[in-house]
């Protein structure tokens, strides 16, 4: 009978092998960390994430702010239209009756016209004198209307203001008006009627 030499171990036959202690190890820190990771999953899946504190509250006021915009929007659109209208209504009430202040003064020229002559027998100094009385009142409604004559005797000719008929030797210097032959009206700045002139010219 032969000895079996000590502190060997013989493997049994059918017996399972022995497992190393570090790979049993390994494996039950794996299914420990893989445990850990489903519960945390789960616990993270289970969990709602809290609305945002007031967001109900500034979107009302947003909402709040965006409305009033609008109205003040429309009630600025409104004032717009309401000034235009104004406007227009202005405008045309002026060219209605841009006149009227004229025409008032026109009414004592036509009387003065009236009354000469509903004279039976005038003296010619009577006409003579009821002619200038009516020209001075109607230079006087000229006047409070801006409506300025153009005289402009022995001036330079001016195209804007002066319309020349015809030209003369002279011994004025060249471009002077030498006549008025009928005189020329301003309405303020514009020129209603040019004056007709005659203006001189060098000597040959």
């Amino acid at each position: 009978m032969h000895e079996q030499p000590t502190g060997t171990q013989v493997a049994t036959p059918g017996a399972p092998e022995a497992r190393p202690r570090e790979k049993e190890e390994s494996e039950e820190k794996e299914c420990v960390s893989e445990n850990a990771s489903g519960s945390t999953l789960e616990n993270s899946s289970e969990v709602s994430v809290p609305d945002e504190p007031g967001a109900e509250e500034k979107l009302r006021e947003a909402e709040l702010k965006l409305e009033e915009t609008r109205d003040a929007w429309l009630r600025a659109q409104a004032d717009v239209e309401n000034t235009r209208r104004r406007a227009r209504e202005d405008v045309a009430r002026a060219a209605k009756f841009a006149v009227e202040r004229f025409a008032n003064d026109l009414l004592p020229v036509k009387d003065s016209l009236e009354a000469a002559l509903a004279v039976e027998a005038p003296t010619v100094e009577n006409l003579k004198s009821g002619t200038e009385l009516t020209l001075r009142q109607l230079s006087a409604a000229f006047e409070k209307s801006v409506l300025r004559e153009i005289n402009p005797v022995d001036e330079a000719f001016d195209p804007n203001f002066h319309q020349a008929i015809s030209t003369i030797e002279s011994e004025r210097g060249p471009n002077t008006i030498v006549s008025v032959l009928q005189k020329g009206y301003l309405l303020a700045d514009r020129v209603l009627r040019p004056a007709l002139v005659v203006v001189a010219k060098a000597k040959a």
